[in-house]
């Protein structure tokens, strides 16, 4: 069934699905709102979901069940207009070695039928905007892995999407260079108009740039808000314990304390949200004694976007 569109969602989701034969199911029943004008951040595990829902988004694969609309179409019976209206790039570059950055723009510009004085301004426009004026006439084979990935973001914003698709925009740069790229999509937040969807590995980039996000675990959201909203529900200071023991009886002890906000396993971890970490640590250590849960370290912490994603996912990013 379609969705009722609604004019202030750019990307809208409806029990979206992608199975693979009988066994495999990479994506089980997302549901998305993402409002125009917003940046939203998918997280989760290596082969979570994240890459397959944004390929039946962006109409390079057709969903197996339920429905989703970007830019206001439905991108199975409408997928060229869905392709008119967006910008995407992808993990791995894709630009041919034996063209400029110029040329990489200009046949991009083409393929969308821009016309010639079109392309020209709004190749100047966007060289300037990733600081490649300078490099535009090169072929792309002497470009650093920085340059490509800010050509790459030029090209996605050629034809002036209405929704960019940015699937790990800094996976491997270094710290100057990610800081760059962070720098030109906070230009593209701030001018208004333009939603982001953003898949990434790094907690400090979603925490930096996304208005909300959504973790995808195992094909489905397990949990959605803003970074602050995620973080804060994670309790004022977060408190790692890893040792022996019974861990789920170590949890209803904590999970009895009055300072105690919040107490999960986390993989390895015992991950516990208390008021205060450093005043609170004695009398958490006394808990563990007495469940005969004996500790092997501890560590004391203000929450992050990582502490959020490994409490419900209880995996690290990068694991398979």
């Amino acid at each position: 069934m379609a969705i009722a569109q609604r004019p202030d969602l750019a990307v809208e989701t409806e029990g979206l699905a992608k199975r693979y034969g009988s066994d495999v199911v990479a994506v089980d029943g997302v549901d998305l709102r993402i409002e125009s004008g917003t940046a939203y951040a998918l997280l989760g595990p290596n082969g979570a979901g994240k890459t397959t829902t944004v390929s039946m988004l962006t109409t390079l694969i057709e969903p197996t069940g339920g429905s989703a609309t970007v830019a206001g179409h439905d991108v199975v019976r409408h997928a060229g207009e869905v392709r008119r209206r967006i910008g995407v790039t992808f993990q791995e570059t894709a630009l041919e070695d034996d063209l400029t950055g110029r040329q990489v723009l200009d046949y991009h510009g083409r393929l969308y039928r821009l016309g010639g004085r079109q392309r020209r301004e709004k190749i100047e426009e966007l060289l300037v905007l990733v600081e490649l004026e300078d490099a535009a006439d090169r072929m792309c084979q002497t470009y650093s892995g920085g340059m490509k990935r800010r050509l790459e973001l030029a090209r996605g914003l050629m034809t002036e999407p209405e929704v960019l698709f940015l699937d790990e925009p800094t996976l491997g740069l270094d710290v100057q260079n990610r800081a760059r790229i962070w720098d030109h999509i906070r230009s593209l937040k701030e001018s208004g108009g333009l939603t982001l969807l953003l898949c990434t590995h790094y907690m400090d980039e979603a925490e930096e740039l996304a208005d909300r996000v959504g973790i995808i675990d195992q094909g489905r959201i397990v949990v959605e808000g803003s970074p602050e909203e995620l973080v804060e529900q994670m309790g004022s200071d977060g408190v790692r314990i890893s040792g022996s023991g019974d861990s789920a009886e170590l949890i209803r002890a904590l999970r009895g304390l009055p300072f105690v906000e919040t107490a999960s396993l986390a993989g390895e971890f015992v991950q516990i949200g208390v008021d205060s970490g450093s005043r609170r640590l004695a009398e958490l250590v006394a808990v563990a004694a007495a469940s005969d849960f004996v500790i092997e370290d501890v560590a004391v912490a203000k929450p992050g976007l990582g502490d959020v994603f490994l409490k419900h996912t209880g995996r690290r990013l990068r694991d398979t």
